[in-house]
């Protein structure tokens, strides 16, 4: 008996080689460019480019998102995205962004200072204007350079400002951030998050985490930034609880003017793959920690309607 033919899509198979090749491509350890932009449009050199997606991590794909160019990006932490609805920081006007998941991922950004610099505080840096040479890894578009440049700013000076002073960025590449540098002289001062890879280290080698407390944690909320606390149980060798800014989060997000079934079909989607993602923790994507406001899953952005109705309808939010 003749085996009957299975009814093929050209179009769906040439593009799913594509991505299942770029997703097995991006799982090899020694494959360096790991971020993937993707493209959809109808068959057809003379169609437009209808929609796409970013695996961003950074904040500057916002502004992508805002002209359109991009439909559904990720950024890591998802402050920026508090930030951009309120006209803050570097958004000259709001964006009416929206959330479609957060994938949980618990965090802290901390500023941490050599002890010989005498200093306890950054109002200290700014009014004595110190030539602070800091660290932070070698990716300017990474979250952490919003971070710095925000607080930088909400104290009334810029990095500029401390490269005039005769300090500035000493950037490294590589990840965790290398404390040696700082014992050997080489900088004064790591900003970085992913804080517990590196800040017992730093504790131990007698640098200072610096406080965001007072007026300047005051402005940072107002502008849309969450504060986070290091914790000396977690890290004994802190004299004390030391007031930060939160880290967390991987939003997936898109734009207000976004249709309802592109989102509703990204979280279908995301059903779908739950098993297949990797993620900070054990076994399937938590879908229903991801769509409510919690620890490692800041909504800084409200939900999607229609990822909202989505969640609803498959009971992760009552």
């Amino acid at each position: 008996m003749a085996r009957e033919r299975v009814r093929v899509n050209p179009g769906v198979t040439r593009s799913q080689i594509m991505l299942e090749m770029a997703y097995e491509v991006i799982r090899d350890q020694d494959w360096i460019p790991k971020q993937v932009k993707i493209d959809f449009r109808e068959p057809g050199a003379d169609k437009p480019w209808e929609l796409s997606f970013f695996g961003s991590d950074g904040p500057s794909a916002i502004a992508q998102v805002a002209r359109g160019e991009v439909h559904v990006a990720v950024v890591n932490p998802c402050q920026p995205l508090a930030v951009a609805m309120r006209g803050k920081g570097p958004f000259k006007e709001p964006i009416p962004l929206r959330t479609i998941t957060v994938i949980p991922s618990e965090d802290t950004f901390a500023f941490a200072v050599s002890e010989r610099l005498g200093i306890s505080s950054l109002e200290e840096l700014r009014d004595r204007r110190i030539p602070l040479r800091y660290s932070m890894r070698d990716r300017p578009d990474h979250g952490a350079y919003f971070m710095v440049r925000e607080v930088f700013g909400a104290l009334g000076f810029s990095p500029e400002d401390v490269t005039a002073w005769g300090g500035g960025l000493n950037p490294q590449s590589g990840f965790p951030p290398d404390v040696g540098r700082v014992v050997r002289g080489e900088v004064d001062a790591i900003f970085d998050e992913t804080v517990q890879n590196w800040v017992p280290a730093a504790l131990d080698a007698g640098m200072r985490i610096m406080p965001i407390e007072g007026a300047l944690r005051s402005a940072l909320v107002e502008m849309g930034l969450r504060p986070s606390t290091l914790r000396k149980a977690d890290y004994p060798a802190l004299p004390a609880d030391v007031p930060t800014l939160d880290f967390s989060g991987w939003a997936v997000y898109t734009h207000a003017d976004v249709p309802d079934p592109v989102v509703r079909a990204c979280c279908a989607a995301l059903e779908a793959c739950r098993a297949r993602v990797p993620w900070q923790g054990t076994g399937p994507l938590p879908l229903e920690r991801m769509c409510v406001d919690g620890p490692g899953t800041p909504l800084m952005a409200p939900l999607h309607p229609a990822a909202e109705a989505y969640w609803r309808e498959r009971g992760y939010i009552e």
